[in-house]
């Protein structure tokens, strides 16, 4: 057990507890976001055999961990998990704290995983918001490295 691997104390975590956050998985696991929501999307995924027929040990099948689908509205919370910033079972604002990518171009990954998904009809509003934080971040970039 002590010489088990991020990944595999992070597959064991999420094995015992298939609806903890990818936070949860990264501070018990000591593995890092990305790599939890790497391991989470195989998980999502039925898994495939190998040449053997056997599944490969690193391909366990969780079905509960997969994401809400968005047109459930009883398990939406519009403040604490709106569906359309989880889509495709990433919270947003997980990956831009991962990342590190601060407000503007936070913003920028908002809007644009976000684009029609709130409301159908603002899709280009909401890219052009990203594209206006974008535009905004590399304004600051140049006159940061013009001084």
């Amino acid at each position: 057990m002590a010489n088990e691997t991020k990944s595999a104390k992070a597959r064991a975590y999420l094995n015992q507890h298939p609806n903890a956050t990818p936070k949860e998985i990264a501070a018990a696991s000591g593995a890092s976001l990305p790599m939890v929501y790497n391991l989470r999307h195989r998980v999502k995924a039925p898994a495939k055999p190998s040449k053997l027929g056997k599944v490969a040990p690193d391909k366990v099948v969780i079905p509960s961990v997969a994401p809400a689908p968005i047109s459930a509205p009883a398990d939406v919370d519009p403040v604490n998990n709106p569906a359309h910033y989880t889509d495709g079972g990433i919270e947003t604002i997980d990956y831009i704290e991962a990342k590190g990518l601060g407000y503007h171009l936070g913003n920028v990954v908002k809007y644009v995983s976000r684009a029609g998904k709130k409301d159908p009809n603002q899709n280009i509003e909401d890219l052009r918001k990203a594209q206006w934080y974008l535009s905004r971040a590399i304004e600051k970039t140049e006159s940061a490295t013009a001084k």
